[in-house]
């Protein structure tokens, strides 16, 4: 049985794409392909793999746990389950955390070496939606100030943008905690709004229609999100409407240069270590691509008859 690991990131549309996953579970049943999403594993499936306060039992948290995933594992194999796909953006952290830190998942490879080591050999592919850093921070400071997260100063700011730490290094951490797995990488521009394009890109079938165009936990706009919050909160967050922006111009450039520098690593074959999902709607030019700049067109009669005319 293939086993994939959807890790996220957060603010990627993982909550979409698990609820579109819920919603077609049946149908993808029947093809196959089995789920288990945030219901399942936040329900006391991967308890104990990530170090934290436990009762005193003197029994191996740990070892217990991949016991409960090999059992688990192996009821969906007797049900003929031939790709399982995971997913729960948790195992790479928190944004919590990231927003503490002022970093980007800087604990993800001991992480992912732990569910490594609970899994055992089963997990074959890994898959990691990123997006643009200015977009991904925004949404991530919207989220967590809609849920009493304070507003971030400038200073707060300015550490997140100067942190030398970006999605290549997130990559890397990963590869290196779970070196013998296939590392997928879907770019949320491409495949945010697309859950089936990112199920056929991982598992090859031919992923339903059906329940793909739902949105959920989205970012709110700067309005909704001054009513969100109480008046102390709301007195700090800028007039206006849309969407809250809480990087200048230049802090924005910062990070979305960061972001084209991870996708030309990317798309030169990030040294190994990880694939890059390419939209499955626009084809290569081929071998013999068209010569259009030779084509003649409107521009060229135009000026044609401007230098007859004298």
């Amino acid at each position: 049985m293939k086993v994939i690991l959807h890790t996220g990131a957060h603010r990627c549309a993982t909550t979409s794409f698990q609820e579109y996953m819920r919603q077609n579970t049946h149908g993808l049943g029947k093809q196959g392909i089995g789920f288990w999403g945030p219901f399942r594993t936040r329900n006391g499936l991967f308890h104990g793999i990530q170090p934290g306060p436990a009762s005193v039992t003197g029994r191996n948290l740990a070892q217990r746990a991949r016991g409960r995933l090999q059992i688990q594992l192996s009821n969906c194999r007797d049900k003929g389950v031939h790709q399982l796909l995971v997913s729960d953006e948790n195992m790479m952290g928190t944004i919590r955390e990231n927003l503490r830190l002022g970093d980007l998942y800087g604990g993800v490879g001991e992480r992912m070496a732990r569910f490594s080591q609970a899994f055992g050999r089963t997990v074959s592919d890994i898959a990691l939606s990123i997006r643009s850093l200015d977009s991904y921070w925004t949404s991530a400071l919207a989220y967590a100030v809609a849920r009493g997260h304070r507003v971030p100063s400038t200073a707060q700011l300015d550490r997140i943008v100067q942190a030398p730490r970006s999605w290549r290094d997130v990559i890397a951490d990963i590869a290196c905690a779970m070196p013998d797995t296939r590392l997928h990488v879907l770019p949320f521009e491409t495949f945010g709004t697309r859950p089936e394009a990112q199920l056929e890109a991982l598992t090859g079938v031919e992923a339903p229609k059906t329940h793909a165009r739902v949105r959920l936990n989205a970012s709110l706009c700067l309005q909704d999100l001054k009513a969100s919050v109480p008046g102390s909160v709301a007195a700090k967050l800028p007039e206006g409407t849309g969407r809250w922006r809480p990087f200048d111009d230049t802090q924005a450039a910062l990070l979305r240069e960061r972001y084209a520098d991870d996708m030309m690593w990317l798309a030169g074959g990030a040294d190994g270590t990880a694939t890059l999902a390419h939209d499955p709607d626009k084809l290569a030019a081929g071998l013999n691509p068209p010569r259009t700049a030779l084509t003649r067109g409107r521009p060229d009669d135009k000026q044609r008859r401007m230098a007859g005319s004298g």
